[in-house]
């Protein structure tokens, strides 16, 4: 008889209808098997949307030396999916090894192990050993002895239900007291049909599925092969097997353990059962997999032959034994290496993308608070890929990279690469390196979202793929370190298939965060924390009223230096003391700028001022696998890039919980009064310049209405000690006018 080709089997699968690595397993068949590399490219240009010319050529080059190679096996199972039917009685040969999940066997090899009739005829024996094996003597049982011809007229079958009344206990004492006559113990049968019986214990009532008190076994039987090869492929299988029979006619019984709770489950692990010996060439009568279903029983004659136990107890000792080994046997794992094979010819470590950090081929996770910047920084480390530039402290491979957007609408996103390339002061010479592919309202869960992202990357060659943010994508409960696990592996695959970093960001979990560790910050499960190669954690820093009017101090003078640069100032008219004082600067500057000038720089100044009051302040931690751990970078979010601090600025700042709890209350206190003070400041401003507008003398009395306050209470913000206002007594001063009133003037420059 003429075999199918793995050419001709192809045409039954739709390239349209696999996953990437389905493609791709089809591809390596072929090859595997002597094919060209043509048959796959042929066939796969049936798939217009994802053919692209030269790419299977490409991949191709990738298929060598697989210690577990995919061969033709694979094919020929994706055909049987998609509607190809072997013809009946052909054996798979050599091009139709199958090498896929729960496969232990193949039929075409197989060697058959024989069958023999017991030399020695003892029916009695064969009940009481098969009653003895599968139930315990309370149970009830079922038996059919009487039978019938079917519609046919070919074969024989029960005739009735049967008996249902006996427990294993009354059996076995029947059978003792009747020895061999097994038509005197359960009663009369025809050794033409022979006889049945059920292999679950029944509640005496019935023998329907309801009726099953135990869904402790399931039938497995078959007879698409000779005797020999069942009796085989079972063991080979090693198919937890209570009883393996001999029905008389074309197939062996096995009554497999199942050990079901429910009937839910029951049918559950029987579709699996039946899954793997399909797989493994026994094709399985499914009119079987009913609970309450007869298989034949040993000790009775069925025409020229005899039903008769072959075995008992054989394979392994229980289905979740059985079930762990089968799911072991292709689990695509690589073989393990002896060190000493490898010792003196160990592989070059992967290239570094971010210099101490990341390794190329390696994942990173950057973890923080909303409104941290965290996809500013992804975006800035795009840039810095894209350039080779630095990001923050580290020096980056340069590389193309693509930005999955997973939040932002596409012209937001656009407007941010902007926005970001010209903070950070960069030439746009390789935007070519960039790749953007927006997905918000269209994102997929991960192990939906993986496949795709690799098909549409896989010619790319990218250096590094960056995800944001994971929470768009995550599968399953985020606090389930078993569903993480399964979502973290799909950033294996993506790694693993195109070769390159994979980078992503996910939000810290609620309430304050600084006393924790940086890699136990991260919401959910502490797979989020163990999975990366790099973890970065951002926390706030809080910063002070000093610090920050020292921010502004830098930015004023730095507005000032610009706008005097611009007209060619002489620098040895300033000291450098002076420079770096704001007072010192605007003074400089009043005296040699005319009234217009000054004006736009006092604009200049102002946002100058508007962004420092913005800016926040960050730390960010590392937990590395790949490299020492670094200090801690201290840095600043001048929207829309971070920088450096580079003076030091932070260094002495600790976040919030770090601190011992009466440092906290101080701080709170002071910095409490400090927005007191400067509330007052601004309100004293505000009336002293409505009253001054109206061209008279601020009266202490009539100023102090205004603000609510006592007039000893104002006129003691022109003392010395705590209760004196902040720059108040060095801008205004109190008198005495002529009518004995206390009045307040603002001291003149």
């Amino acid at each position: 008889m003429e075999k199918t080709s793995l050419a001709e089997l192809i045409g039954y699968i739709p390239p349209g209808d696999l996953s990437y690595q389905e493609w791709c397993n089809v591809g390596m068949a072929l090859k595997q098997e002597g094919y060209a590399v043509s048959v796959w490219d042929a066939w796969s240009s049936r798939d217009p949307d994802r053919y692209h010319p030269g790419e299977c050529e490409k991949k191709w080059r990738t298929f060598n030396g697989a210690s577990n190679p995919v061969t033709g096996g694979t094919v020929v199972q994706m055909a049987m999916e998609h509607g190809w039917v072997p013809e009946r009685g052909r054996e798979l040969d050599w091009d139709d090894e199958i090498t896929m999940d729960g496969v232990v066997c193949q039929p075409g090899w197989i060697e058959g192990q024989e069958v023999r009739e017991p030399e020695e005829w003892h029916p009695g024996k064969e009940v009481t050993r098969y009653i003895e094996t599968l139930f315990e003597p309370g149970e009830v049982i079922g038996f059919a002895m009487k039978s019938r011809l079917d519609e046919d007229k070919k074969k024989y079958v029960p005739k009735d239900k049967g008996t249902y009344k006996l427990t294993a206990g009354e059996v076995l004492e029947k059978v003792s007291n009747h020895g061999d006559d097994i038509g005197a113990a359960l009663g009369d049968y025809d050794p033409g049909a022979g006889a049945w019986v059920r292999f679950n214990p029944l509640d005496g009532d019935g023998v329907a599925n309801r009726n099953v008190t135990e869904y402790r076994y399931a039938l497995v039987e078959s007879d698409s092969l000779d005797i020999e090869k069942q009796n085989s492929i079972i063991r080979e299988l090693e198919l937890p097997v209570a009883v393996l029979m001999f029905s008389g006619g074309k197939s062996v019984h096995a009554i497999v353990h199942i050990d079901a709770p429910d009937y839910k489950e029951y049918q559950k692990r029987v579709e699996f059962l039946y899954q793997i010996c399909k797989k493994n060439g026994l094709e399985v009568d499914t009119q079987n997999k009913n609970p309450s279903r007869l298989s034949r029983l040993p000790g009775c004659v069925r025409g020229e032959k005899k039903q008769f136990i072959i075995d008992t107890n054989i394979g392994k000792s229980s289905w979740e034994e059985w079930k762990e080994w089968i799911e072991g046997i292709n689990d695509d794992l690589p073989d393990p290496e002896n060190l000493e094979s490898v010792w003196d010819d160990i592989p070059e470590l992967a290239s570094c993308l971010i210099d101490g950090v990341l390794r190329k081929g390696h994942k990173m996770l950057i973890a923080g608070p909303s409104k941290a910047g965290k996809s500013y920084l992804l975006i800035e480390l795009c840039i810095a890929i894209a350039e080779g530039g630095t990001w923050l402290q580290w020096a980056c491979a340069q590389g193309k990279v693509m930005y999955v957007n997973l939040e932002l609408d596409p012209v937001s996103c656009l407007h941010r690469f902007r926005d970001v390339y010209t903070a950070m002061g960069i030439r746009t010479k390789n935007l070519k390196n960039i790749d953007i592919w927006n997905l918000r309202g269209k994102s997929l869960p991960m192990n939906d979202l993986g496949p795709r992202l690799v098909r549409r990357a896989i010619k790319k060659n990218y250096t590094a793929i960056v995800i944001d943010p994971i929470y768009k994508v995550i599968t399953g409960d985020e606090n389930s370190a078993d569903q993480m696990s399964k979502f973290c592996n799909e950033f294996d695959k993506i790694c693993t298939e195109l070769g390159c970093a994979v980078i992503y960001c996910h939000h810290h979990s609620k309430g304050n965060q600084g006393g924790k560790k940086s890699m136990d910050r991260a919401s959910g499960s502490g797979v989020f924390a163990r999975d990366p190669d790099a973890l970065l954690d951002l926390i706030e820093l809080e910063t002070t009223n000093e610090l920050m009017k020292q921010e502004e101090n830098k930015a004023i003078c730095a507005a000032c230096r610009r706008f005097l640069d611009v007209y060619g100032w002489p620098e040895e008219e300033i000291s450098q003391d002076d420079a770096l004082s704001s007072v010192r600067m605007l003074e400089y500057c009043k005296e040699h700028l005319v009234s217009w000038r000054m004006k736009i720089l006092q604009e200049q100044i102002d946002e100058a001022v508007r962004n420092v009051r913005a800016m926040t302040a960050w730390r960010i931690e590392g937990t590395l696998r790949e490299f020492k751990k670094f200090e801690p970078v201290n840095l600043w979010f001048d929207y829309p890039i971070h920088r450096l601090d580079n003076v030091g600025s932070l260094s002495d700042i600790q976040p919030e919980e770090e601190k011992p709890a009466w440092q906290n209350a101080i701080e709170k206190r002071k910095k409490k009064a400090e927005e007191t003070r400067q509330k007052k400041r601004n309100e004293f401003e505000v009336e002293f310049s409505n009253l001054e507008l109206e061209g008279k003398e601020v009266s202490a009395q009539e100023l102090a209405e205004k603000l609510e306050v006592s007039s000893k209470e104002l006129l003691s913000w022109f003392g010395t000690g705590q209760r004196q206002k902040k720059n108040l007594k060095s801008d205004f001063e109190k008198y005495t006018g002529d009518d004995g009133k206390v009045y307040i003037k603002r001291i003149a420059e």
